[in-house]
Order: C-alpha cells, then sequence, then structure tokens
C-alpha cells in the first residue's frame, strides 16, 4: 500500500490505553488518541485509518486498519482533538498450515504505549444516516466492537442534542456479561443513558455452551420482535447496523418471520435503504 493509497496522515498521541474486558474472555481495549492539528474534525459515526509500520508480507510497506470513533465531538478544543477506538485483540488461523498468527493492526494498537505516536488518516464518511429530528426513532442492532459508533450517538443525543424526543433502541448481543462493551463491570459508562425516558437497551446473553455473540444477538431481536419490528415499520424510524458480518444473518432471520417471508423484509431493506433511513457497517 502506497502512501497515495494511504491518504494524508496525521499524527497521534496515545493519551490513553485500558482493557476494558477481564482477563477471563477476549481483550478489548478503550484506546484514546490526540492529535495536535486543528483542522483535523470528524462527526460521529466517522472512522480514521491506523497505519502500521511495515516491512509487512508480501513487501507492503504499510498496513492500515480503519475504526469507527467511539465518542461525541465534545472532546475537541482550538488547538487538539481527541477520540477514543474500540480495539478487540485478533488472532487468525491458516487455513493452509494451522498456524495462528496475530492482526496486525489489532496487535499494534493494543500494545501501544500511552505516549506513543501513531500516523492516522481520515476521518472517513459515515456509512451511518443518523436523524437530525429529535423527533425521529433510531434502532441500533450490533454486537462486538460494533458498539462503538452507537456509543457515540448516544452521547450526541443525549448530551449535545440535550435530550431526545422520538424512541431510542439498542439490541446488543455477548456471548457473557463481561463481553458487554461499556457495559461491564470493567467499563459502564452507557449506563448513564439508561435513566433517559426514550432510551431501552436490550441486551442478550448467551444461554448455552459455544453459544454465539450473534446467536445471543438473534435471541435478544427475538424476545422483542414485536417492538422492533413496530418500530422499523414506522416512517419515521432509521436503523443503524453495526459489527461482524453473521449479525446480518441473525437480524434477517428474525425479522423475515416478522414480514412474512424473506422477500417482503429484503423489499423493506431496500425502501428504507433508498429513504435514508437503513444503514450498516459489517466486517468479516
Amino acid at each position: 500500500m502506497s502512501e497515495t493509497e494511504l491518504g494524508p496522515a496525521v499524527v497521534a498521541e496515545v493519551i490513553e490505553s485500558r482493557r476494558i474486558t477481564p482477563e477471563s474472555t477476549d481483550e478489548v481495549r478503550h484506546i484514546v488518541l490526540r492529535v495536535n492539528e486543528p483542522s483535523f474534525r470528524y462527526r460521529e459515526g466517522q472512522s480514521i485509518g491506523v497505519v502500521v509500520p511495515g516491512p509487512h508480507a508480501f513487501g507492503n510497506k504499510y498496513h492500515m486498519r480503519r475504526y469507527s470513533i467511539a465518542n461525541d465531538r465534545s472532546r475537541s478544543n482550538e488547538e487538539s482533538v481527541e477520540f477514543s477506538i474500540l480495539v478487540r485483540r485478533c488472532f487468525y488461523i491458516d487455513p493452509v498450515n494451522g498456524e495462528r498468527y496475530p492482526g496486525v493492526a489489532s496487535n499494534f494498537l493494543c500494545d501501544a504505549q500511552v505516549g506513543q505516536s501513531l500516523s492516522v488518516t481520515g476521518p472517513y464518511k459515515s456509512p451511518f444516516n443518523v436523524p437530525s429530528d429529535n423527533r425521529a426513532n433510531l434502532v441500533m442492532i450490533g454486537v462486538g466492537t460494533g458498539i462503538a459508533p452507537f456509543r457515540a450517538f448516544m452521547q450526541h443525543i443525549y448530551r449535545q442534542q440535550g435530550g431526545w424526543k422520538g424512541q431510542v433502541r439498542l439490541f446488543y448481543g455477548a456471548r457473557t456479561g463481561m463481553d458487554m462493551l461499556y457495559m461491564n463491570d470493567h467499563n459502564s459508562d452507557l449506563k448513564e443513558f439508561f435513566d433517559e425516558e426514550t432510551f431501552i437497551a436490550y441486551n442478550a446473553l448467551a444461554n448455552r455452551p459455544l453459544m454465539s455473540d450473534a446467536e445471543a444477538l438473534e435471541q435478544s431481536l427475538d424476545l422483542h420482535v414485536e417492538e422492533a419490528w413496530s418500530l422499523i415499520q414506522k416512517p419515521d424510524t432509521y436503523v443503524c447496523v453495526a459489527g461482524l458480518a453473521k449479525v446480518q444473518k441473525a437480524m434477517d432471520h428474525v425479522f423475515s418471520e416478522a414480514a412474512g417471508s424473506s422477500e417482503n423484509w429484503e423489499a423493506l431493506k431496500e425502501q428504507m435503504a433508498q429513504q435514508g433511513r437503513w444503514s450498516q457497517l459489517l466486517y468479516s
């Protein structure tokens, strides 16, 4: 990957890195970065690219991975900008030799020390369409680190907007209570929004061995399908979906049944997308 392909980069300093999951489960870190560049500005839902210096496999000089920004714009001033990202330390298994290899960007970031300088690119255009009218409804569906942009949205609508009149729902699945990112014993800052009259979080945990977070999400949606389906059909409801690609399979299964068929559900999704009320960010 060349510098031209990367786009313009700025220097960001790591000012905080803390693990928000216990040792008994996957390592996920909340990392705060500071950019001392007044022109660097972002909006909720956008992402930044973290550039990992090489050399890398296949002769690549750079490796870049995008991460959604996990906070609102309140941490900006005339001289610098601070923003947080959510990083899960990842590994992958080579399908040929069975060897286990560390994910390049995630391990680089999880190992980064406070005071270390990184190169970041962006911010990149947000894939999400979030309503500006505080009377609109917002339905957020996801698992894992897909909660990062949702955290930013909730900070924005309840802190900066001064409240939200429409209904806001979060459907989130996890394997264990400690995997409820920003809602577990190590970090629970999303709980400050639980007192908001318009906000309800429906979180489901895996209730059997080897059950995945996506299956837990499907369980959460299924248990509250009447409310979710009622909101989705309203013309002033916006839906945001984020997380692993398997989220889509879980969600489609529940809502296809609610719609009467997969064809009906796909037609409704397409209609919402055309109206700017359906947006998603899924990754493998």
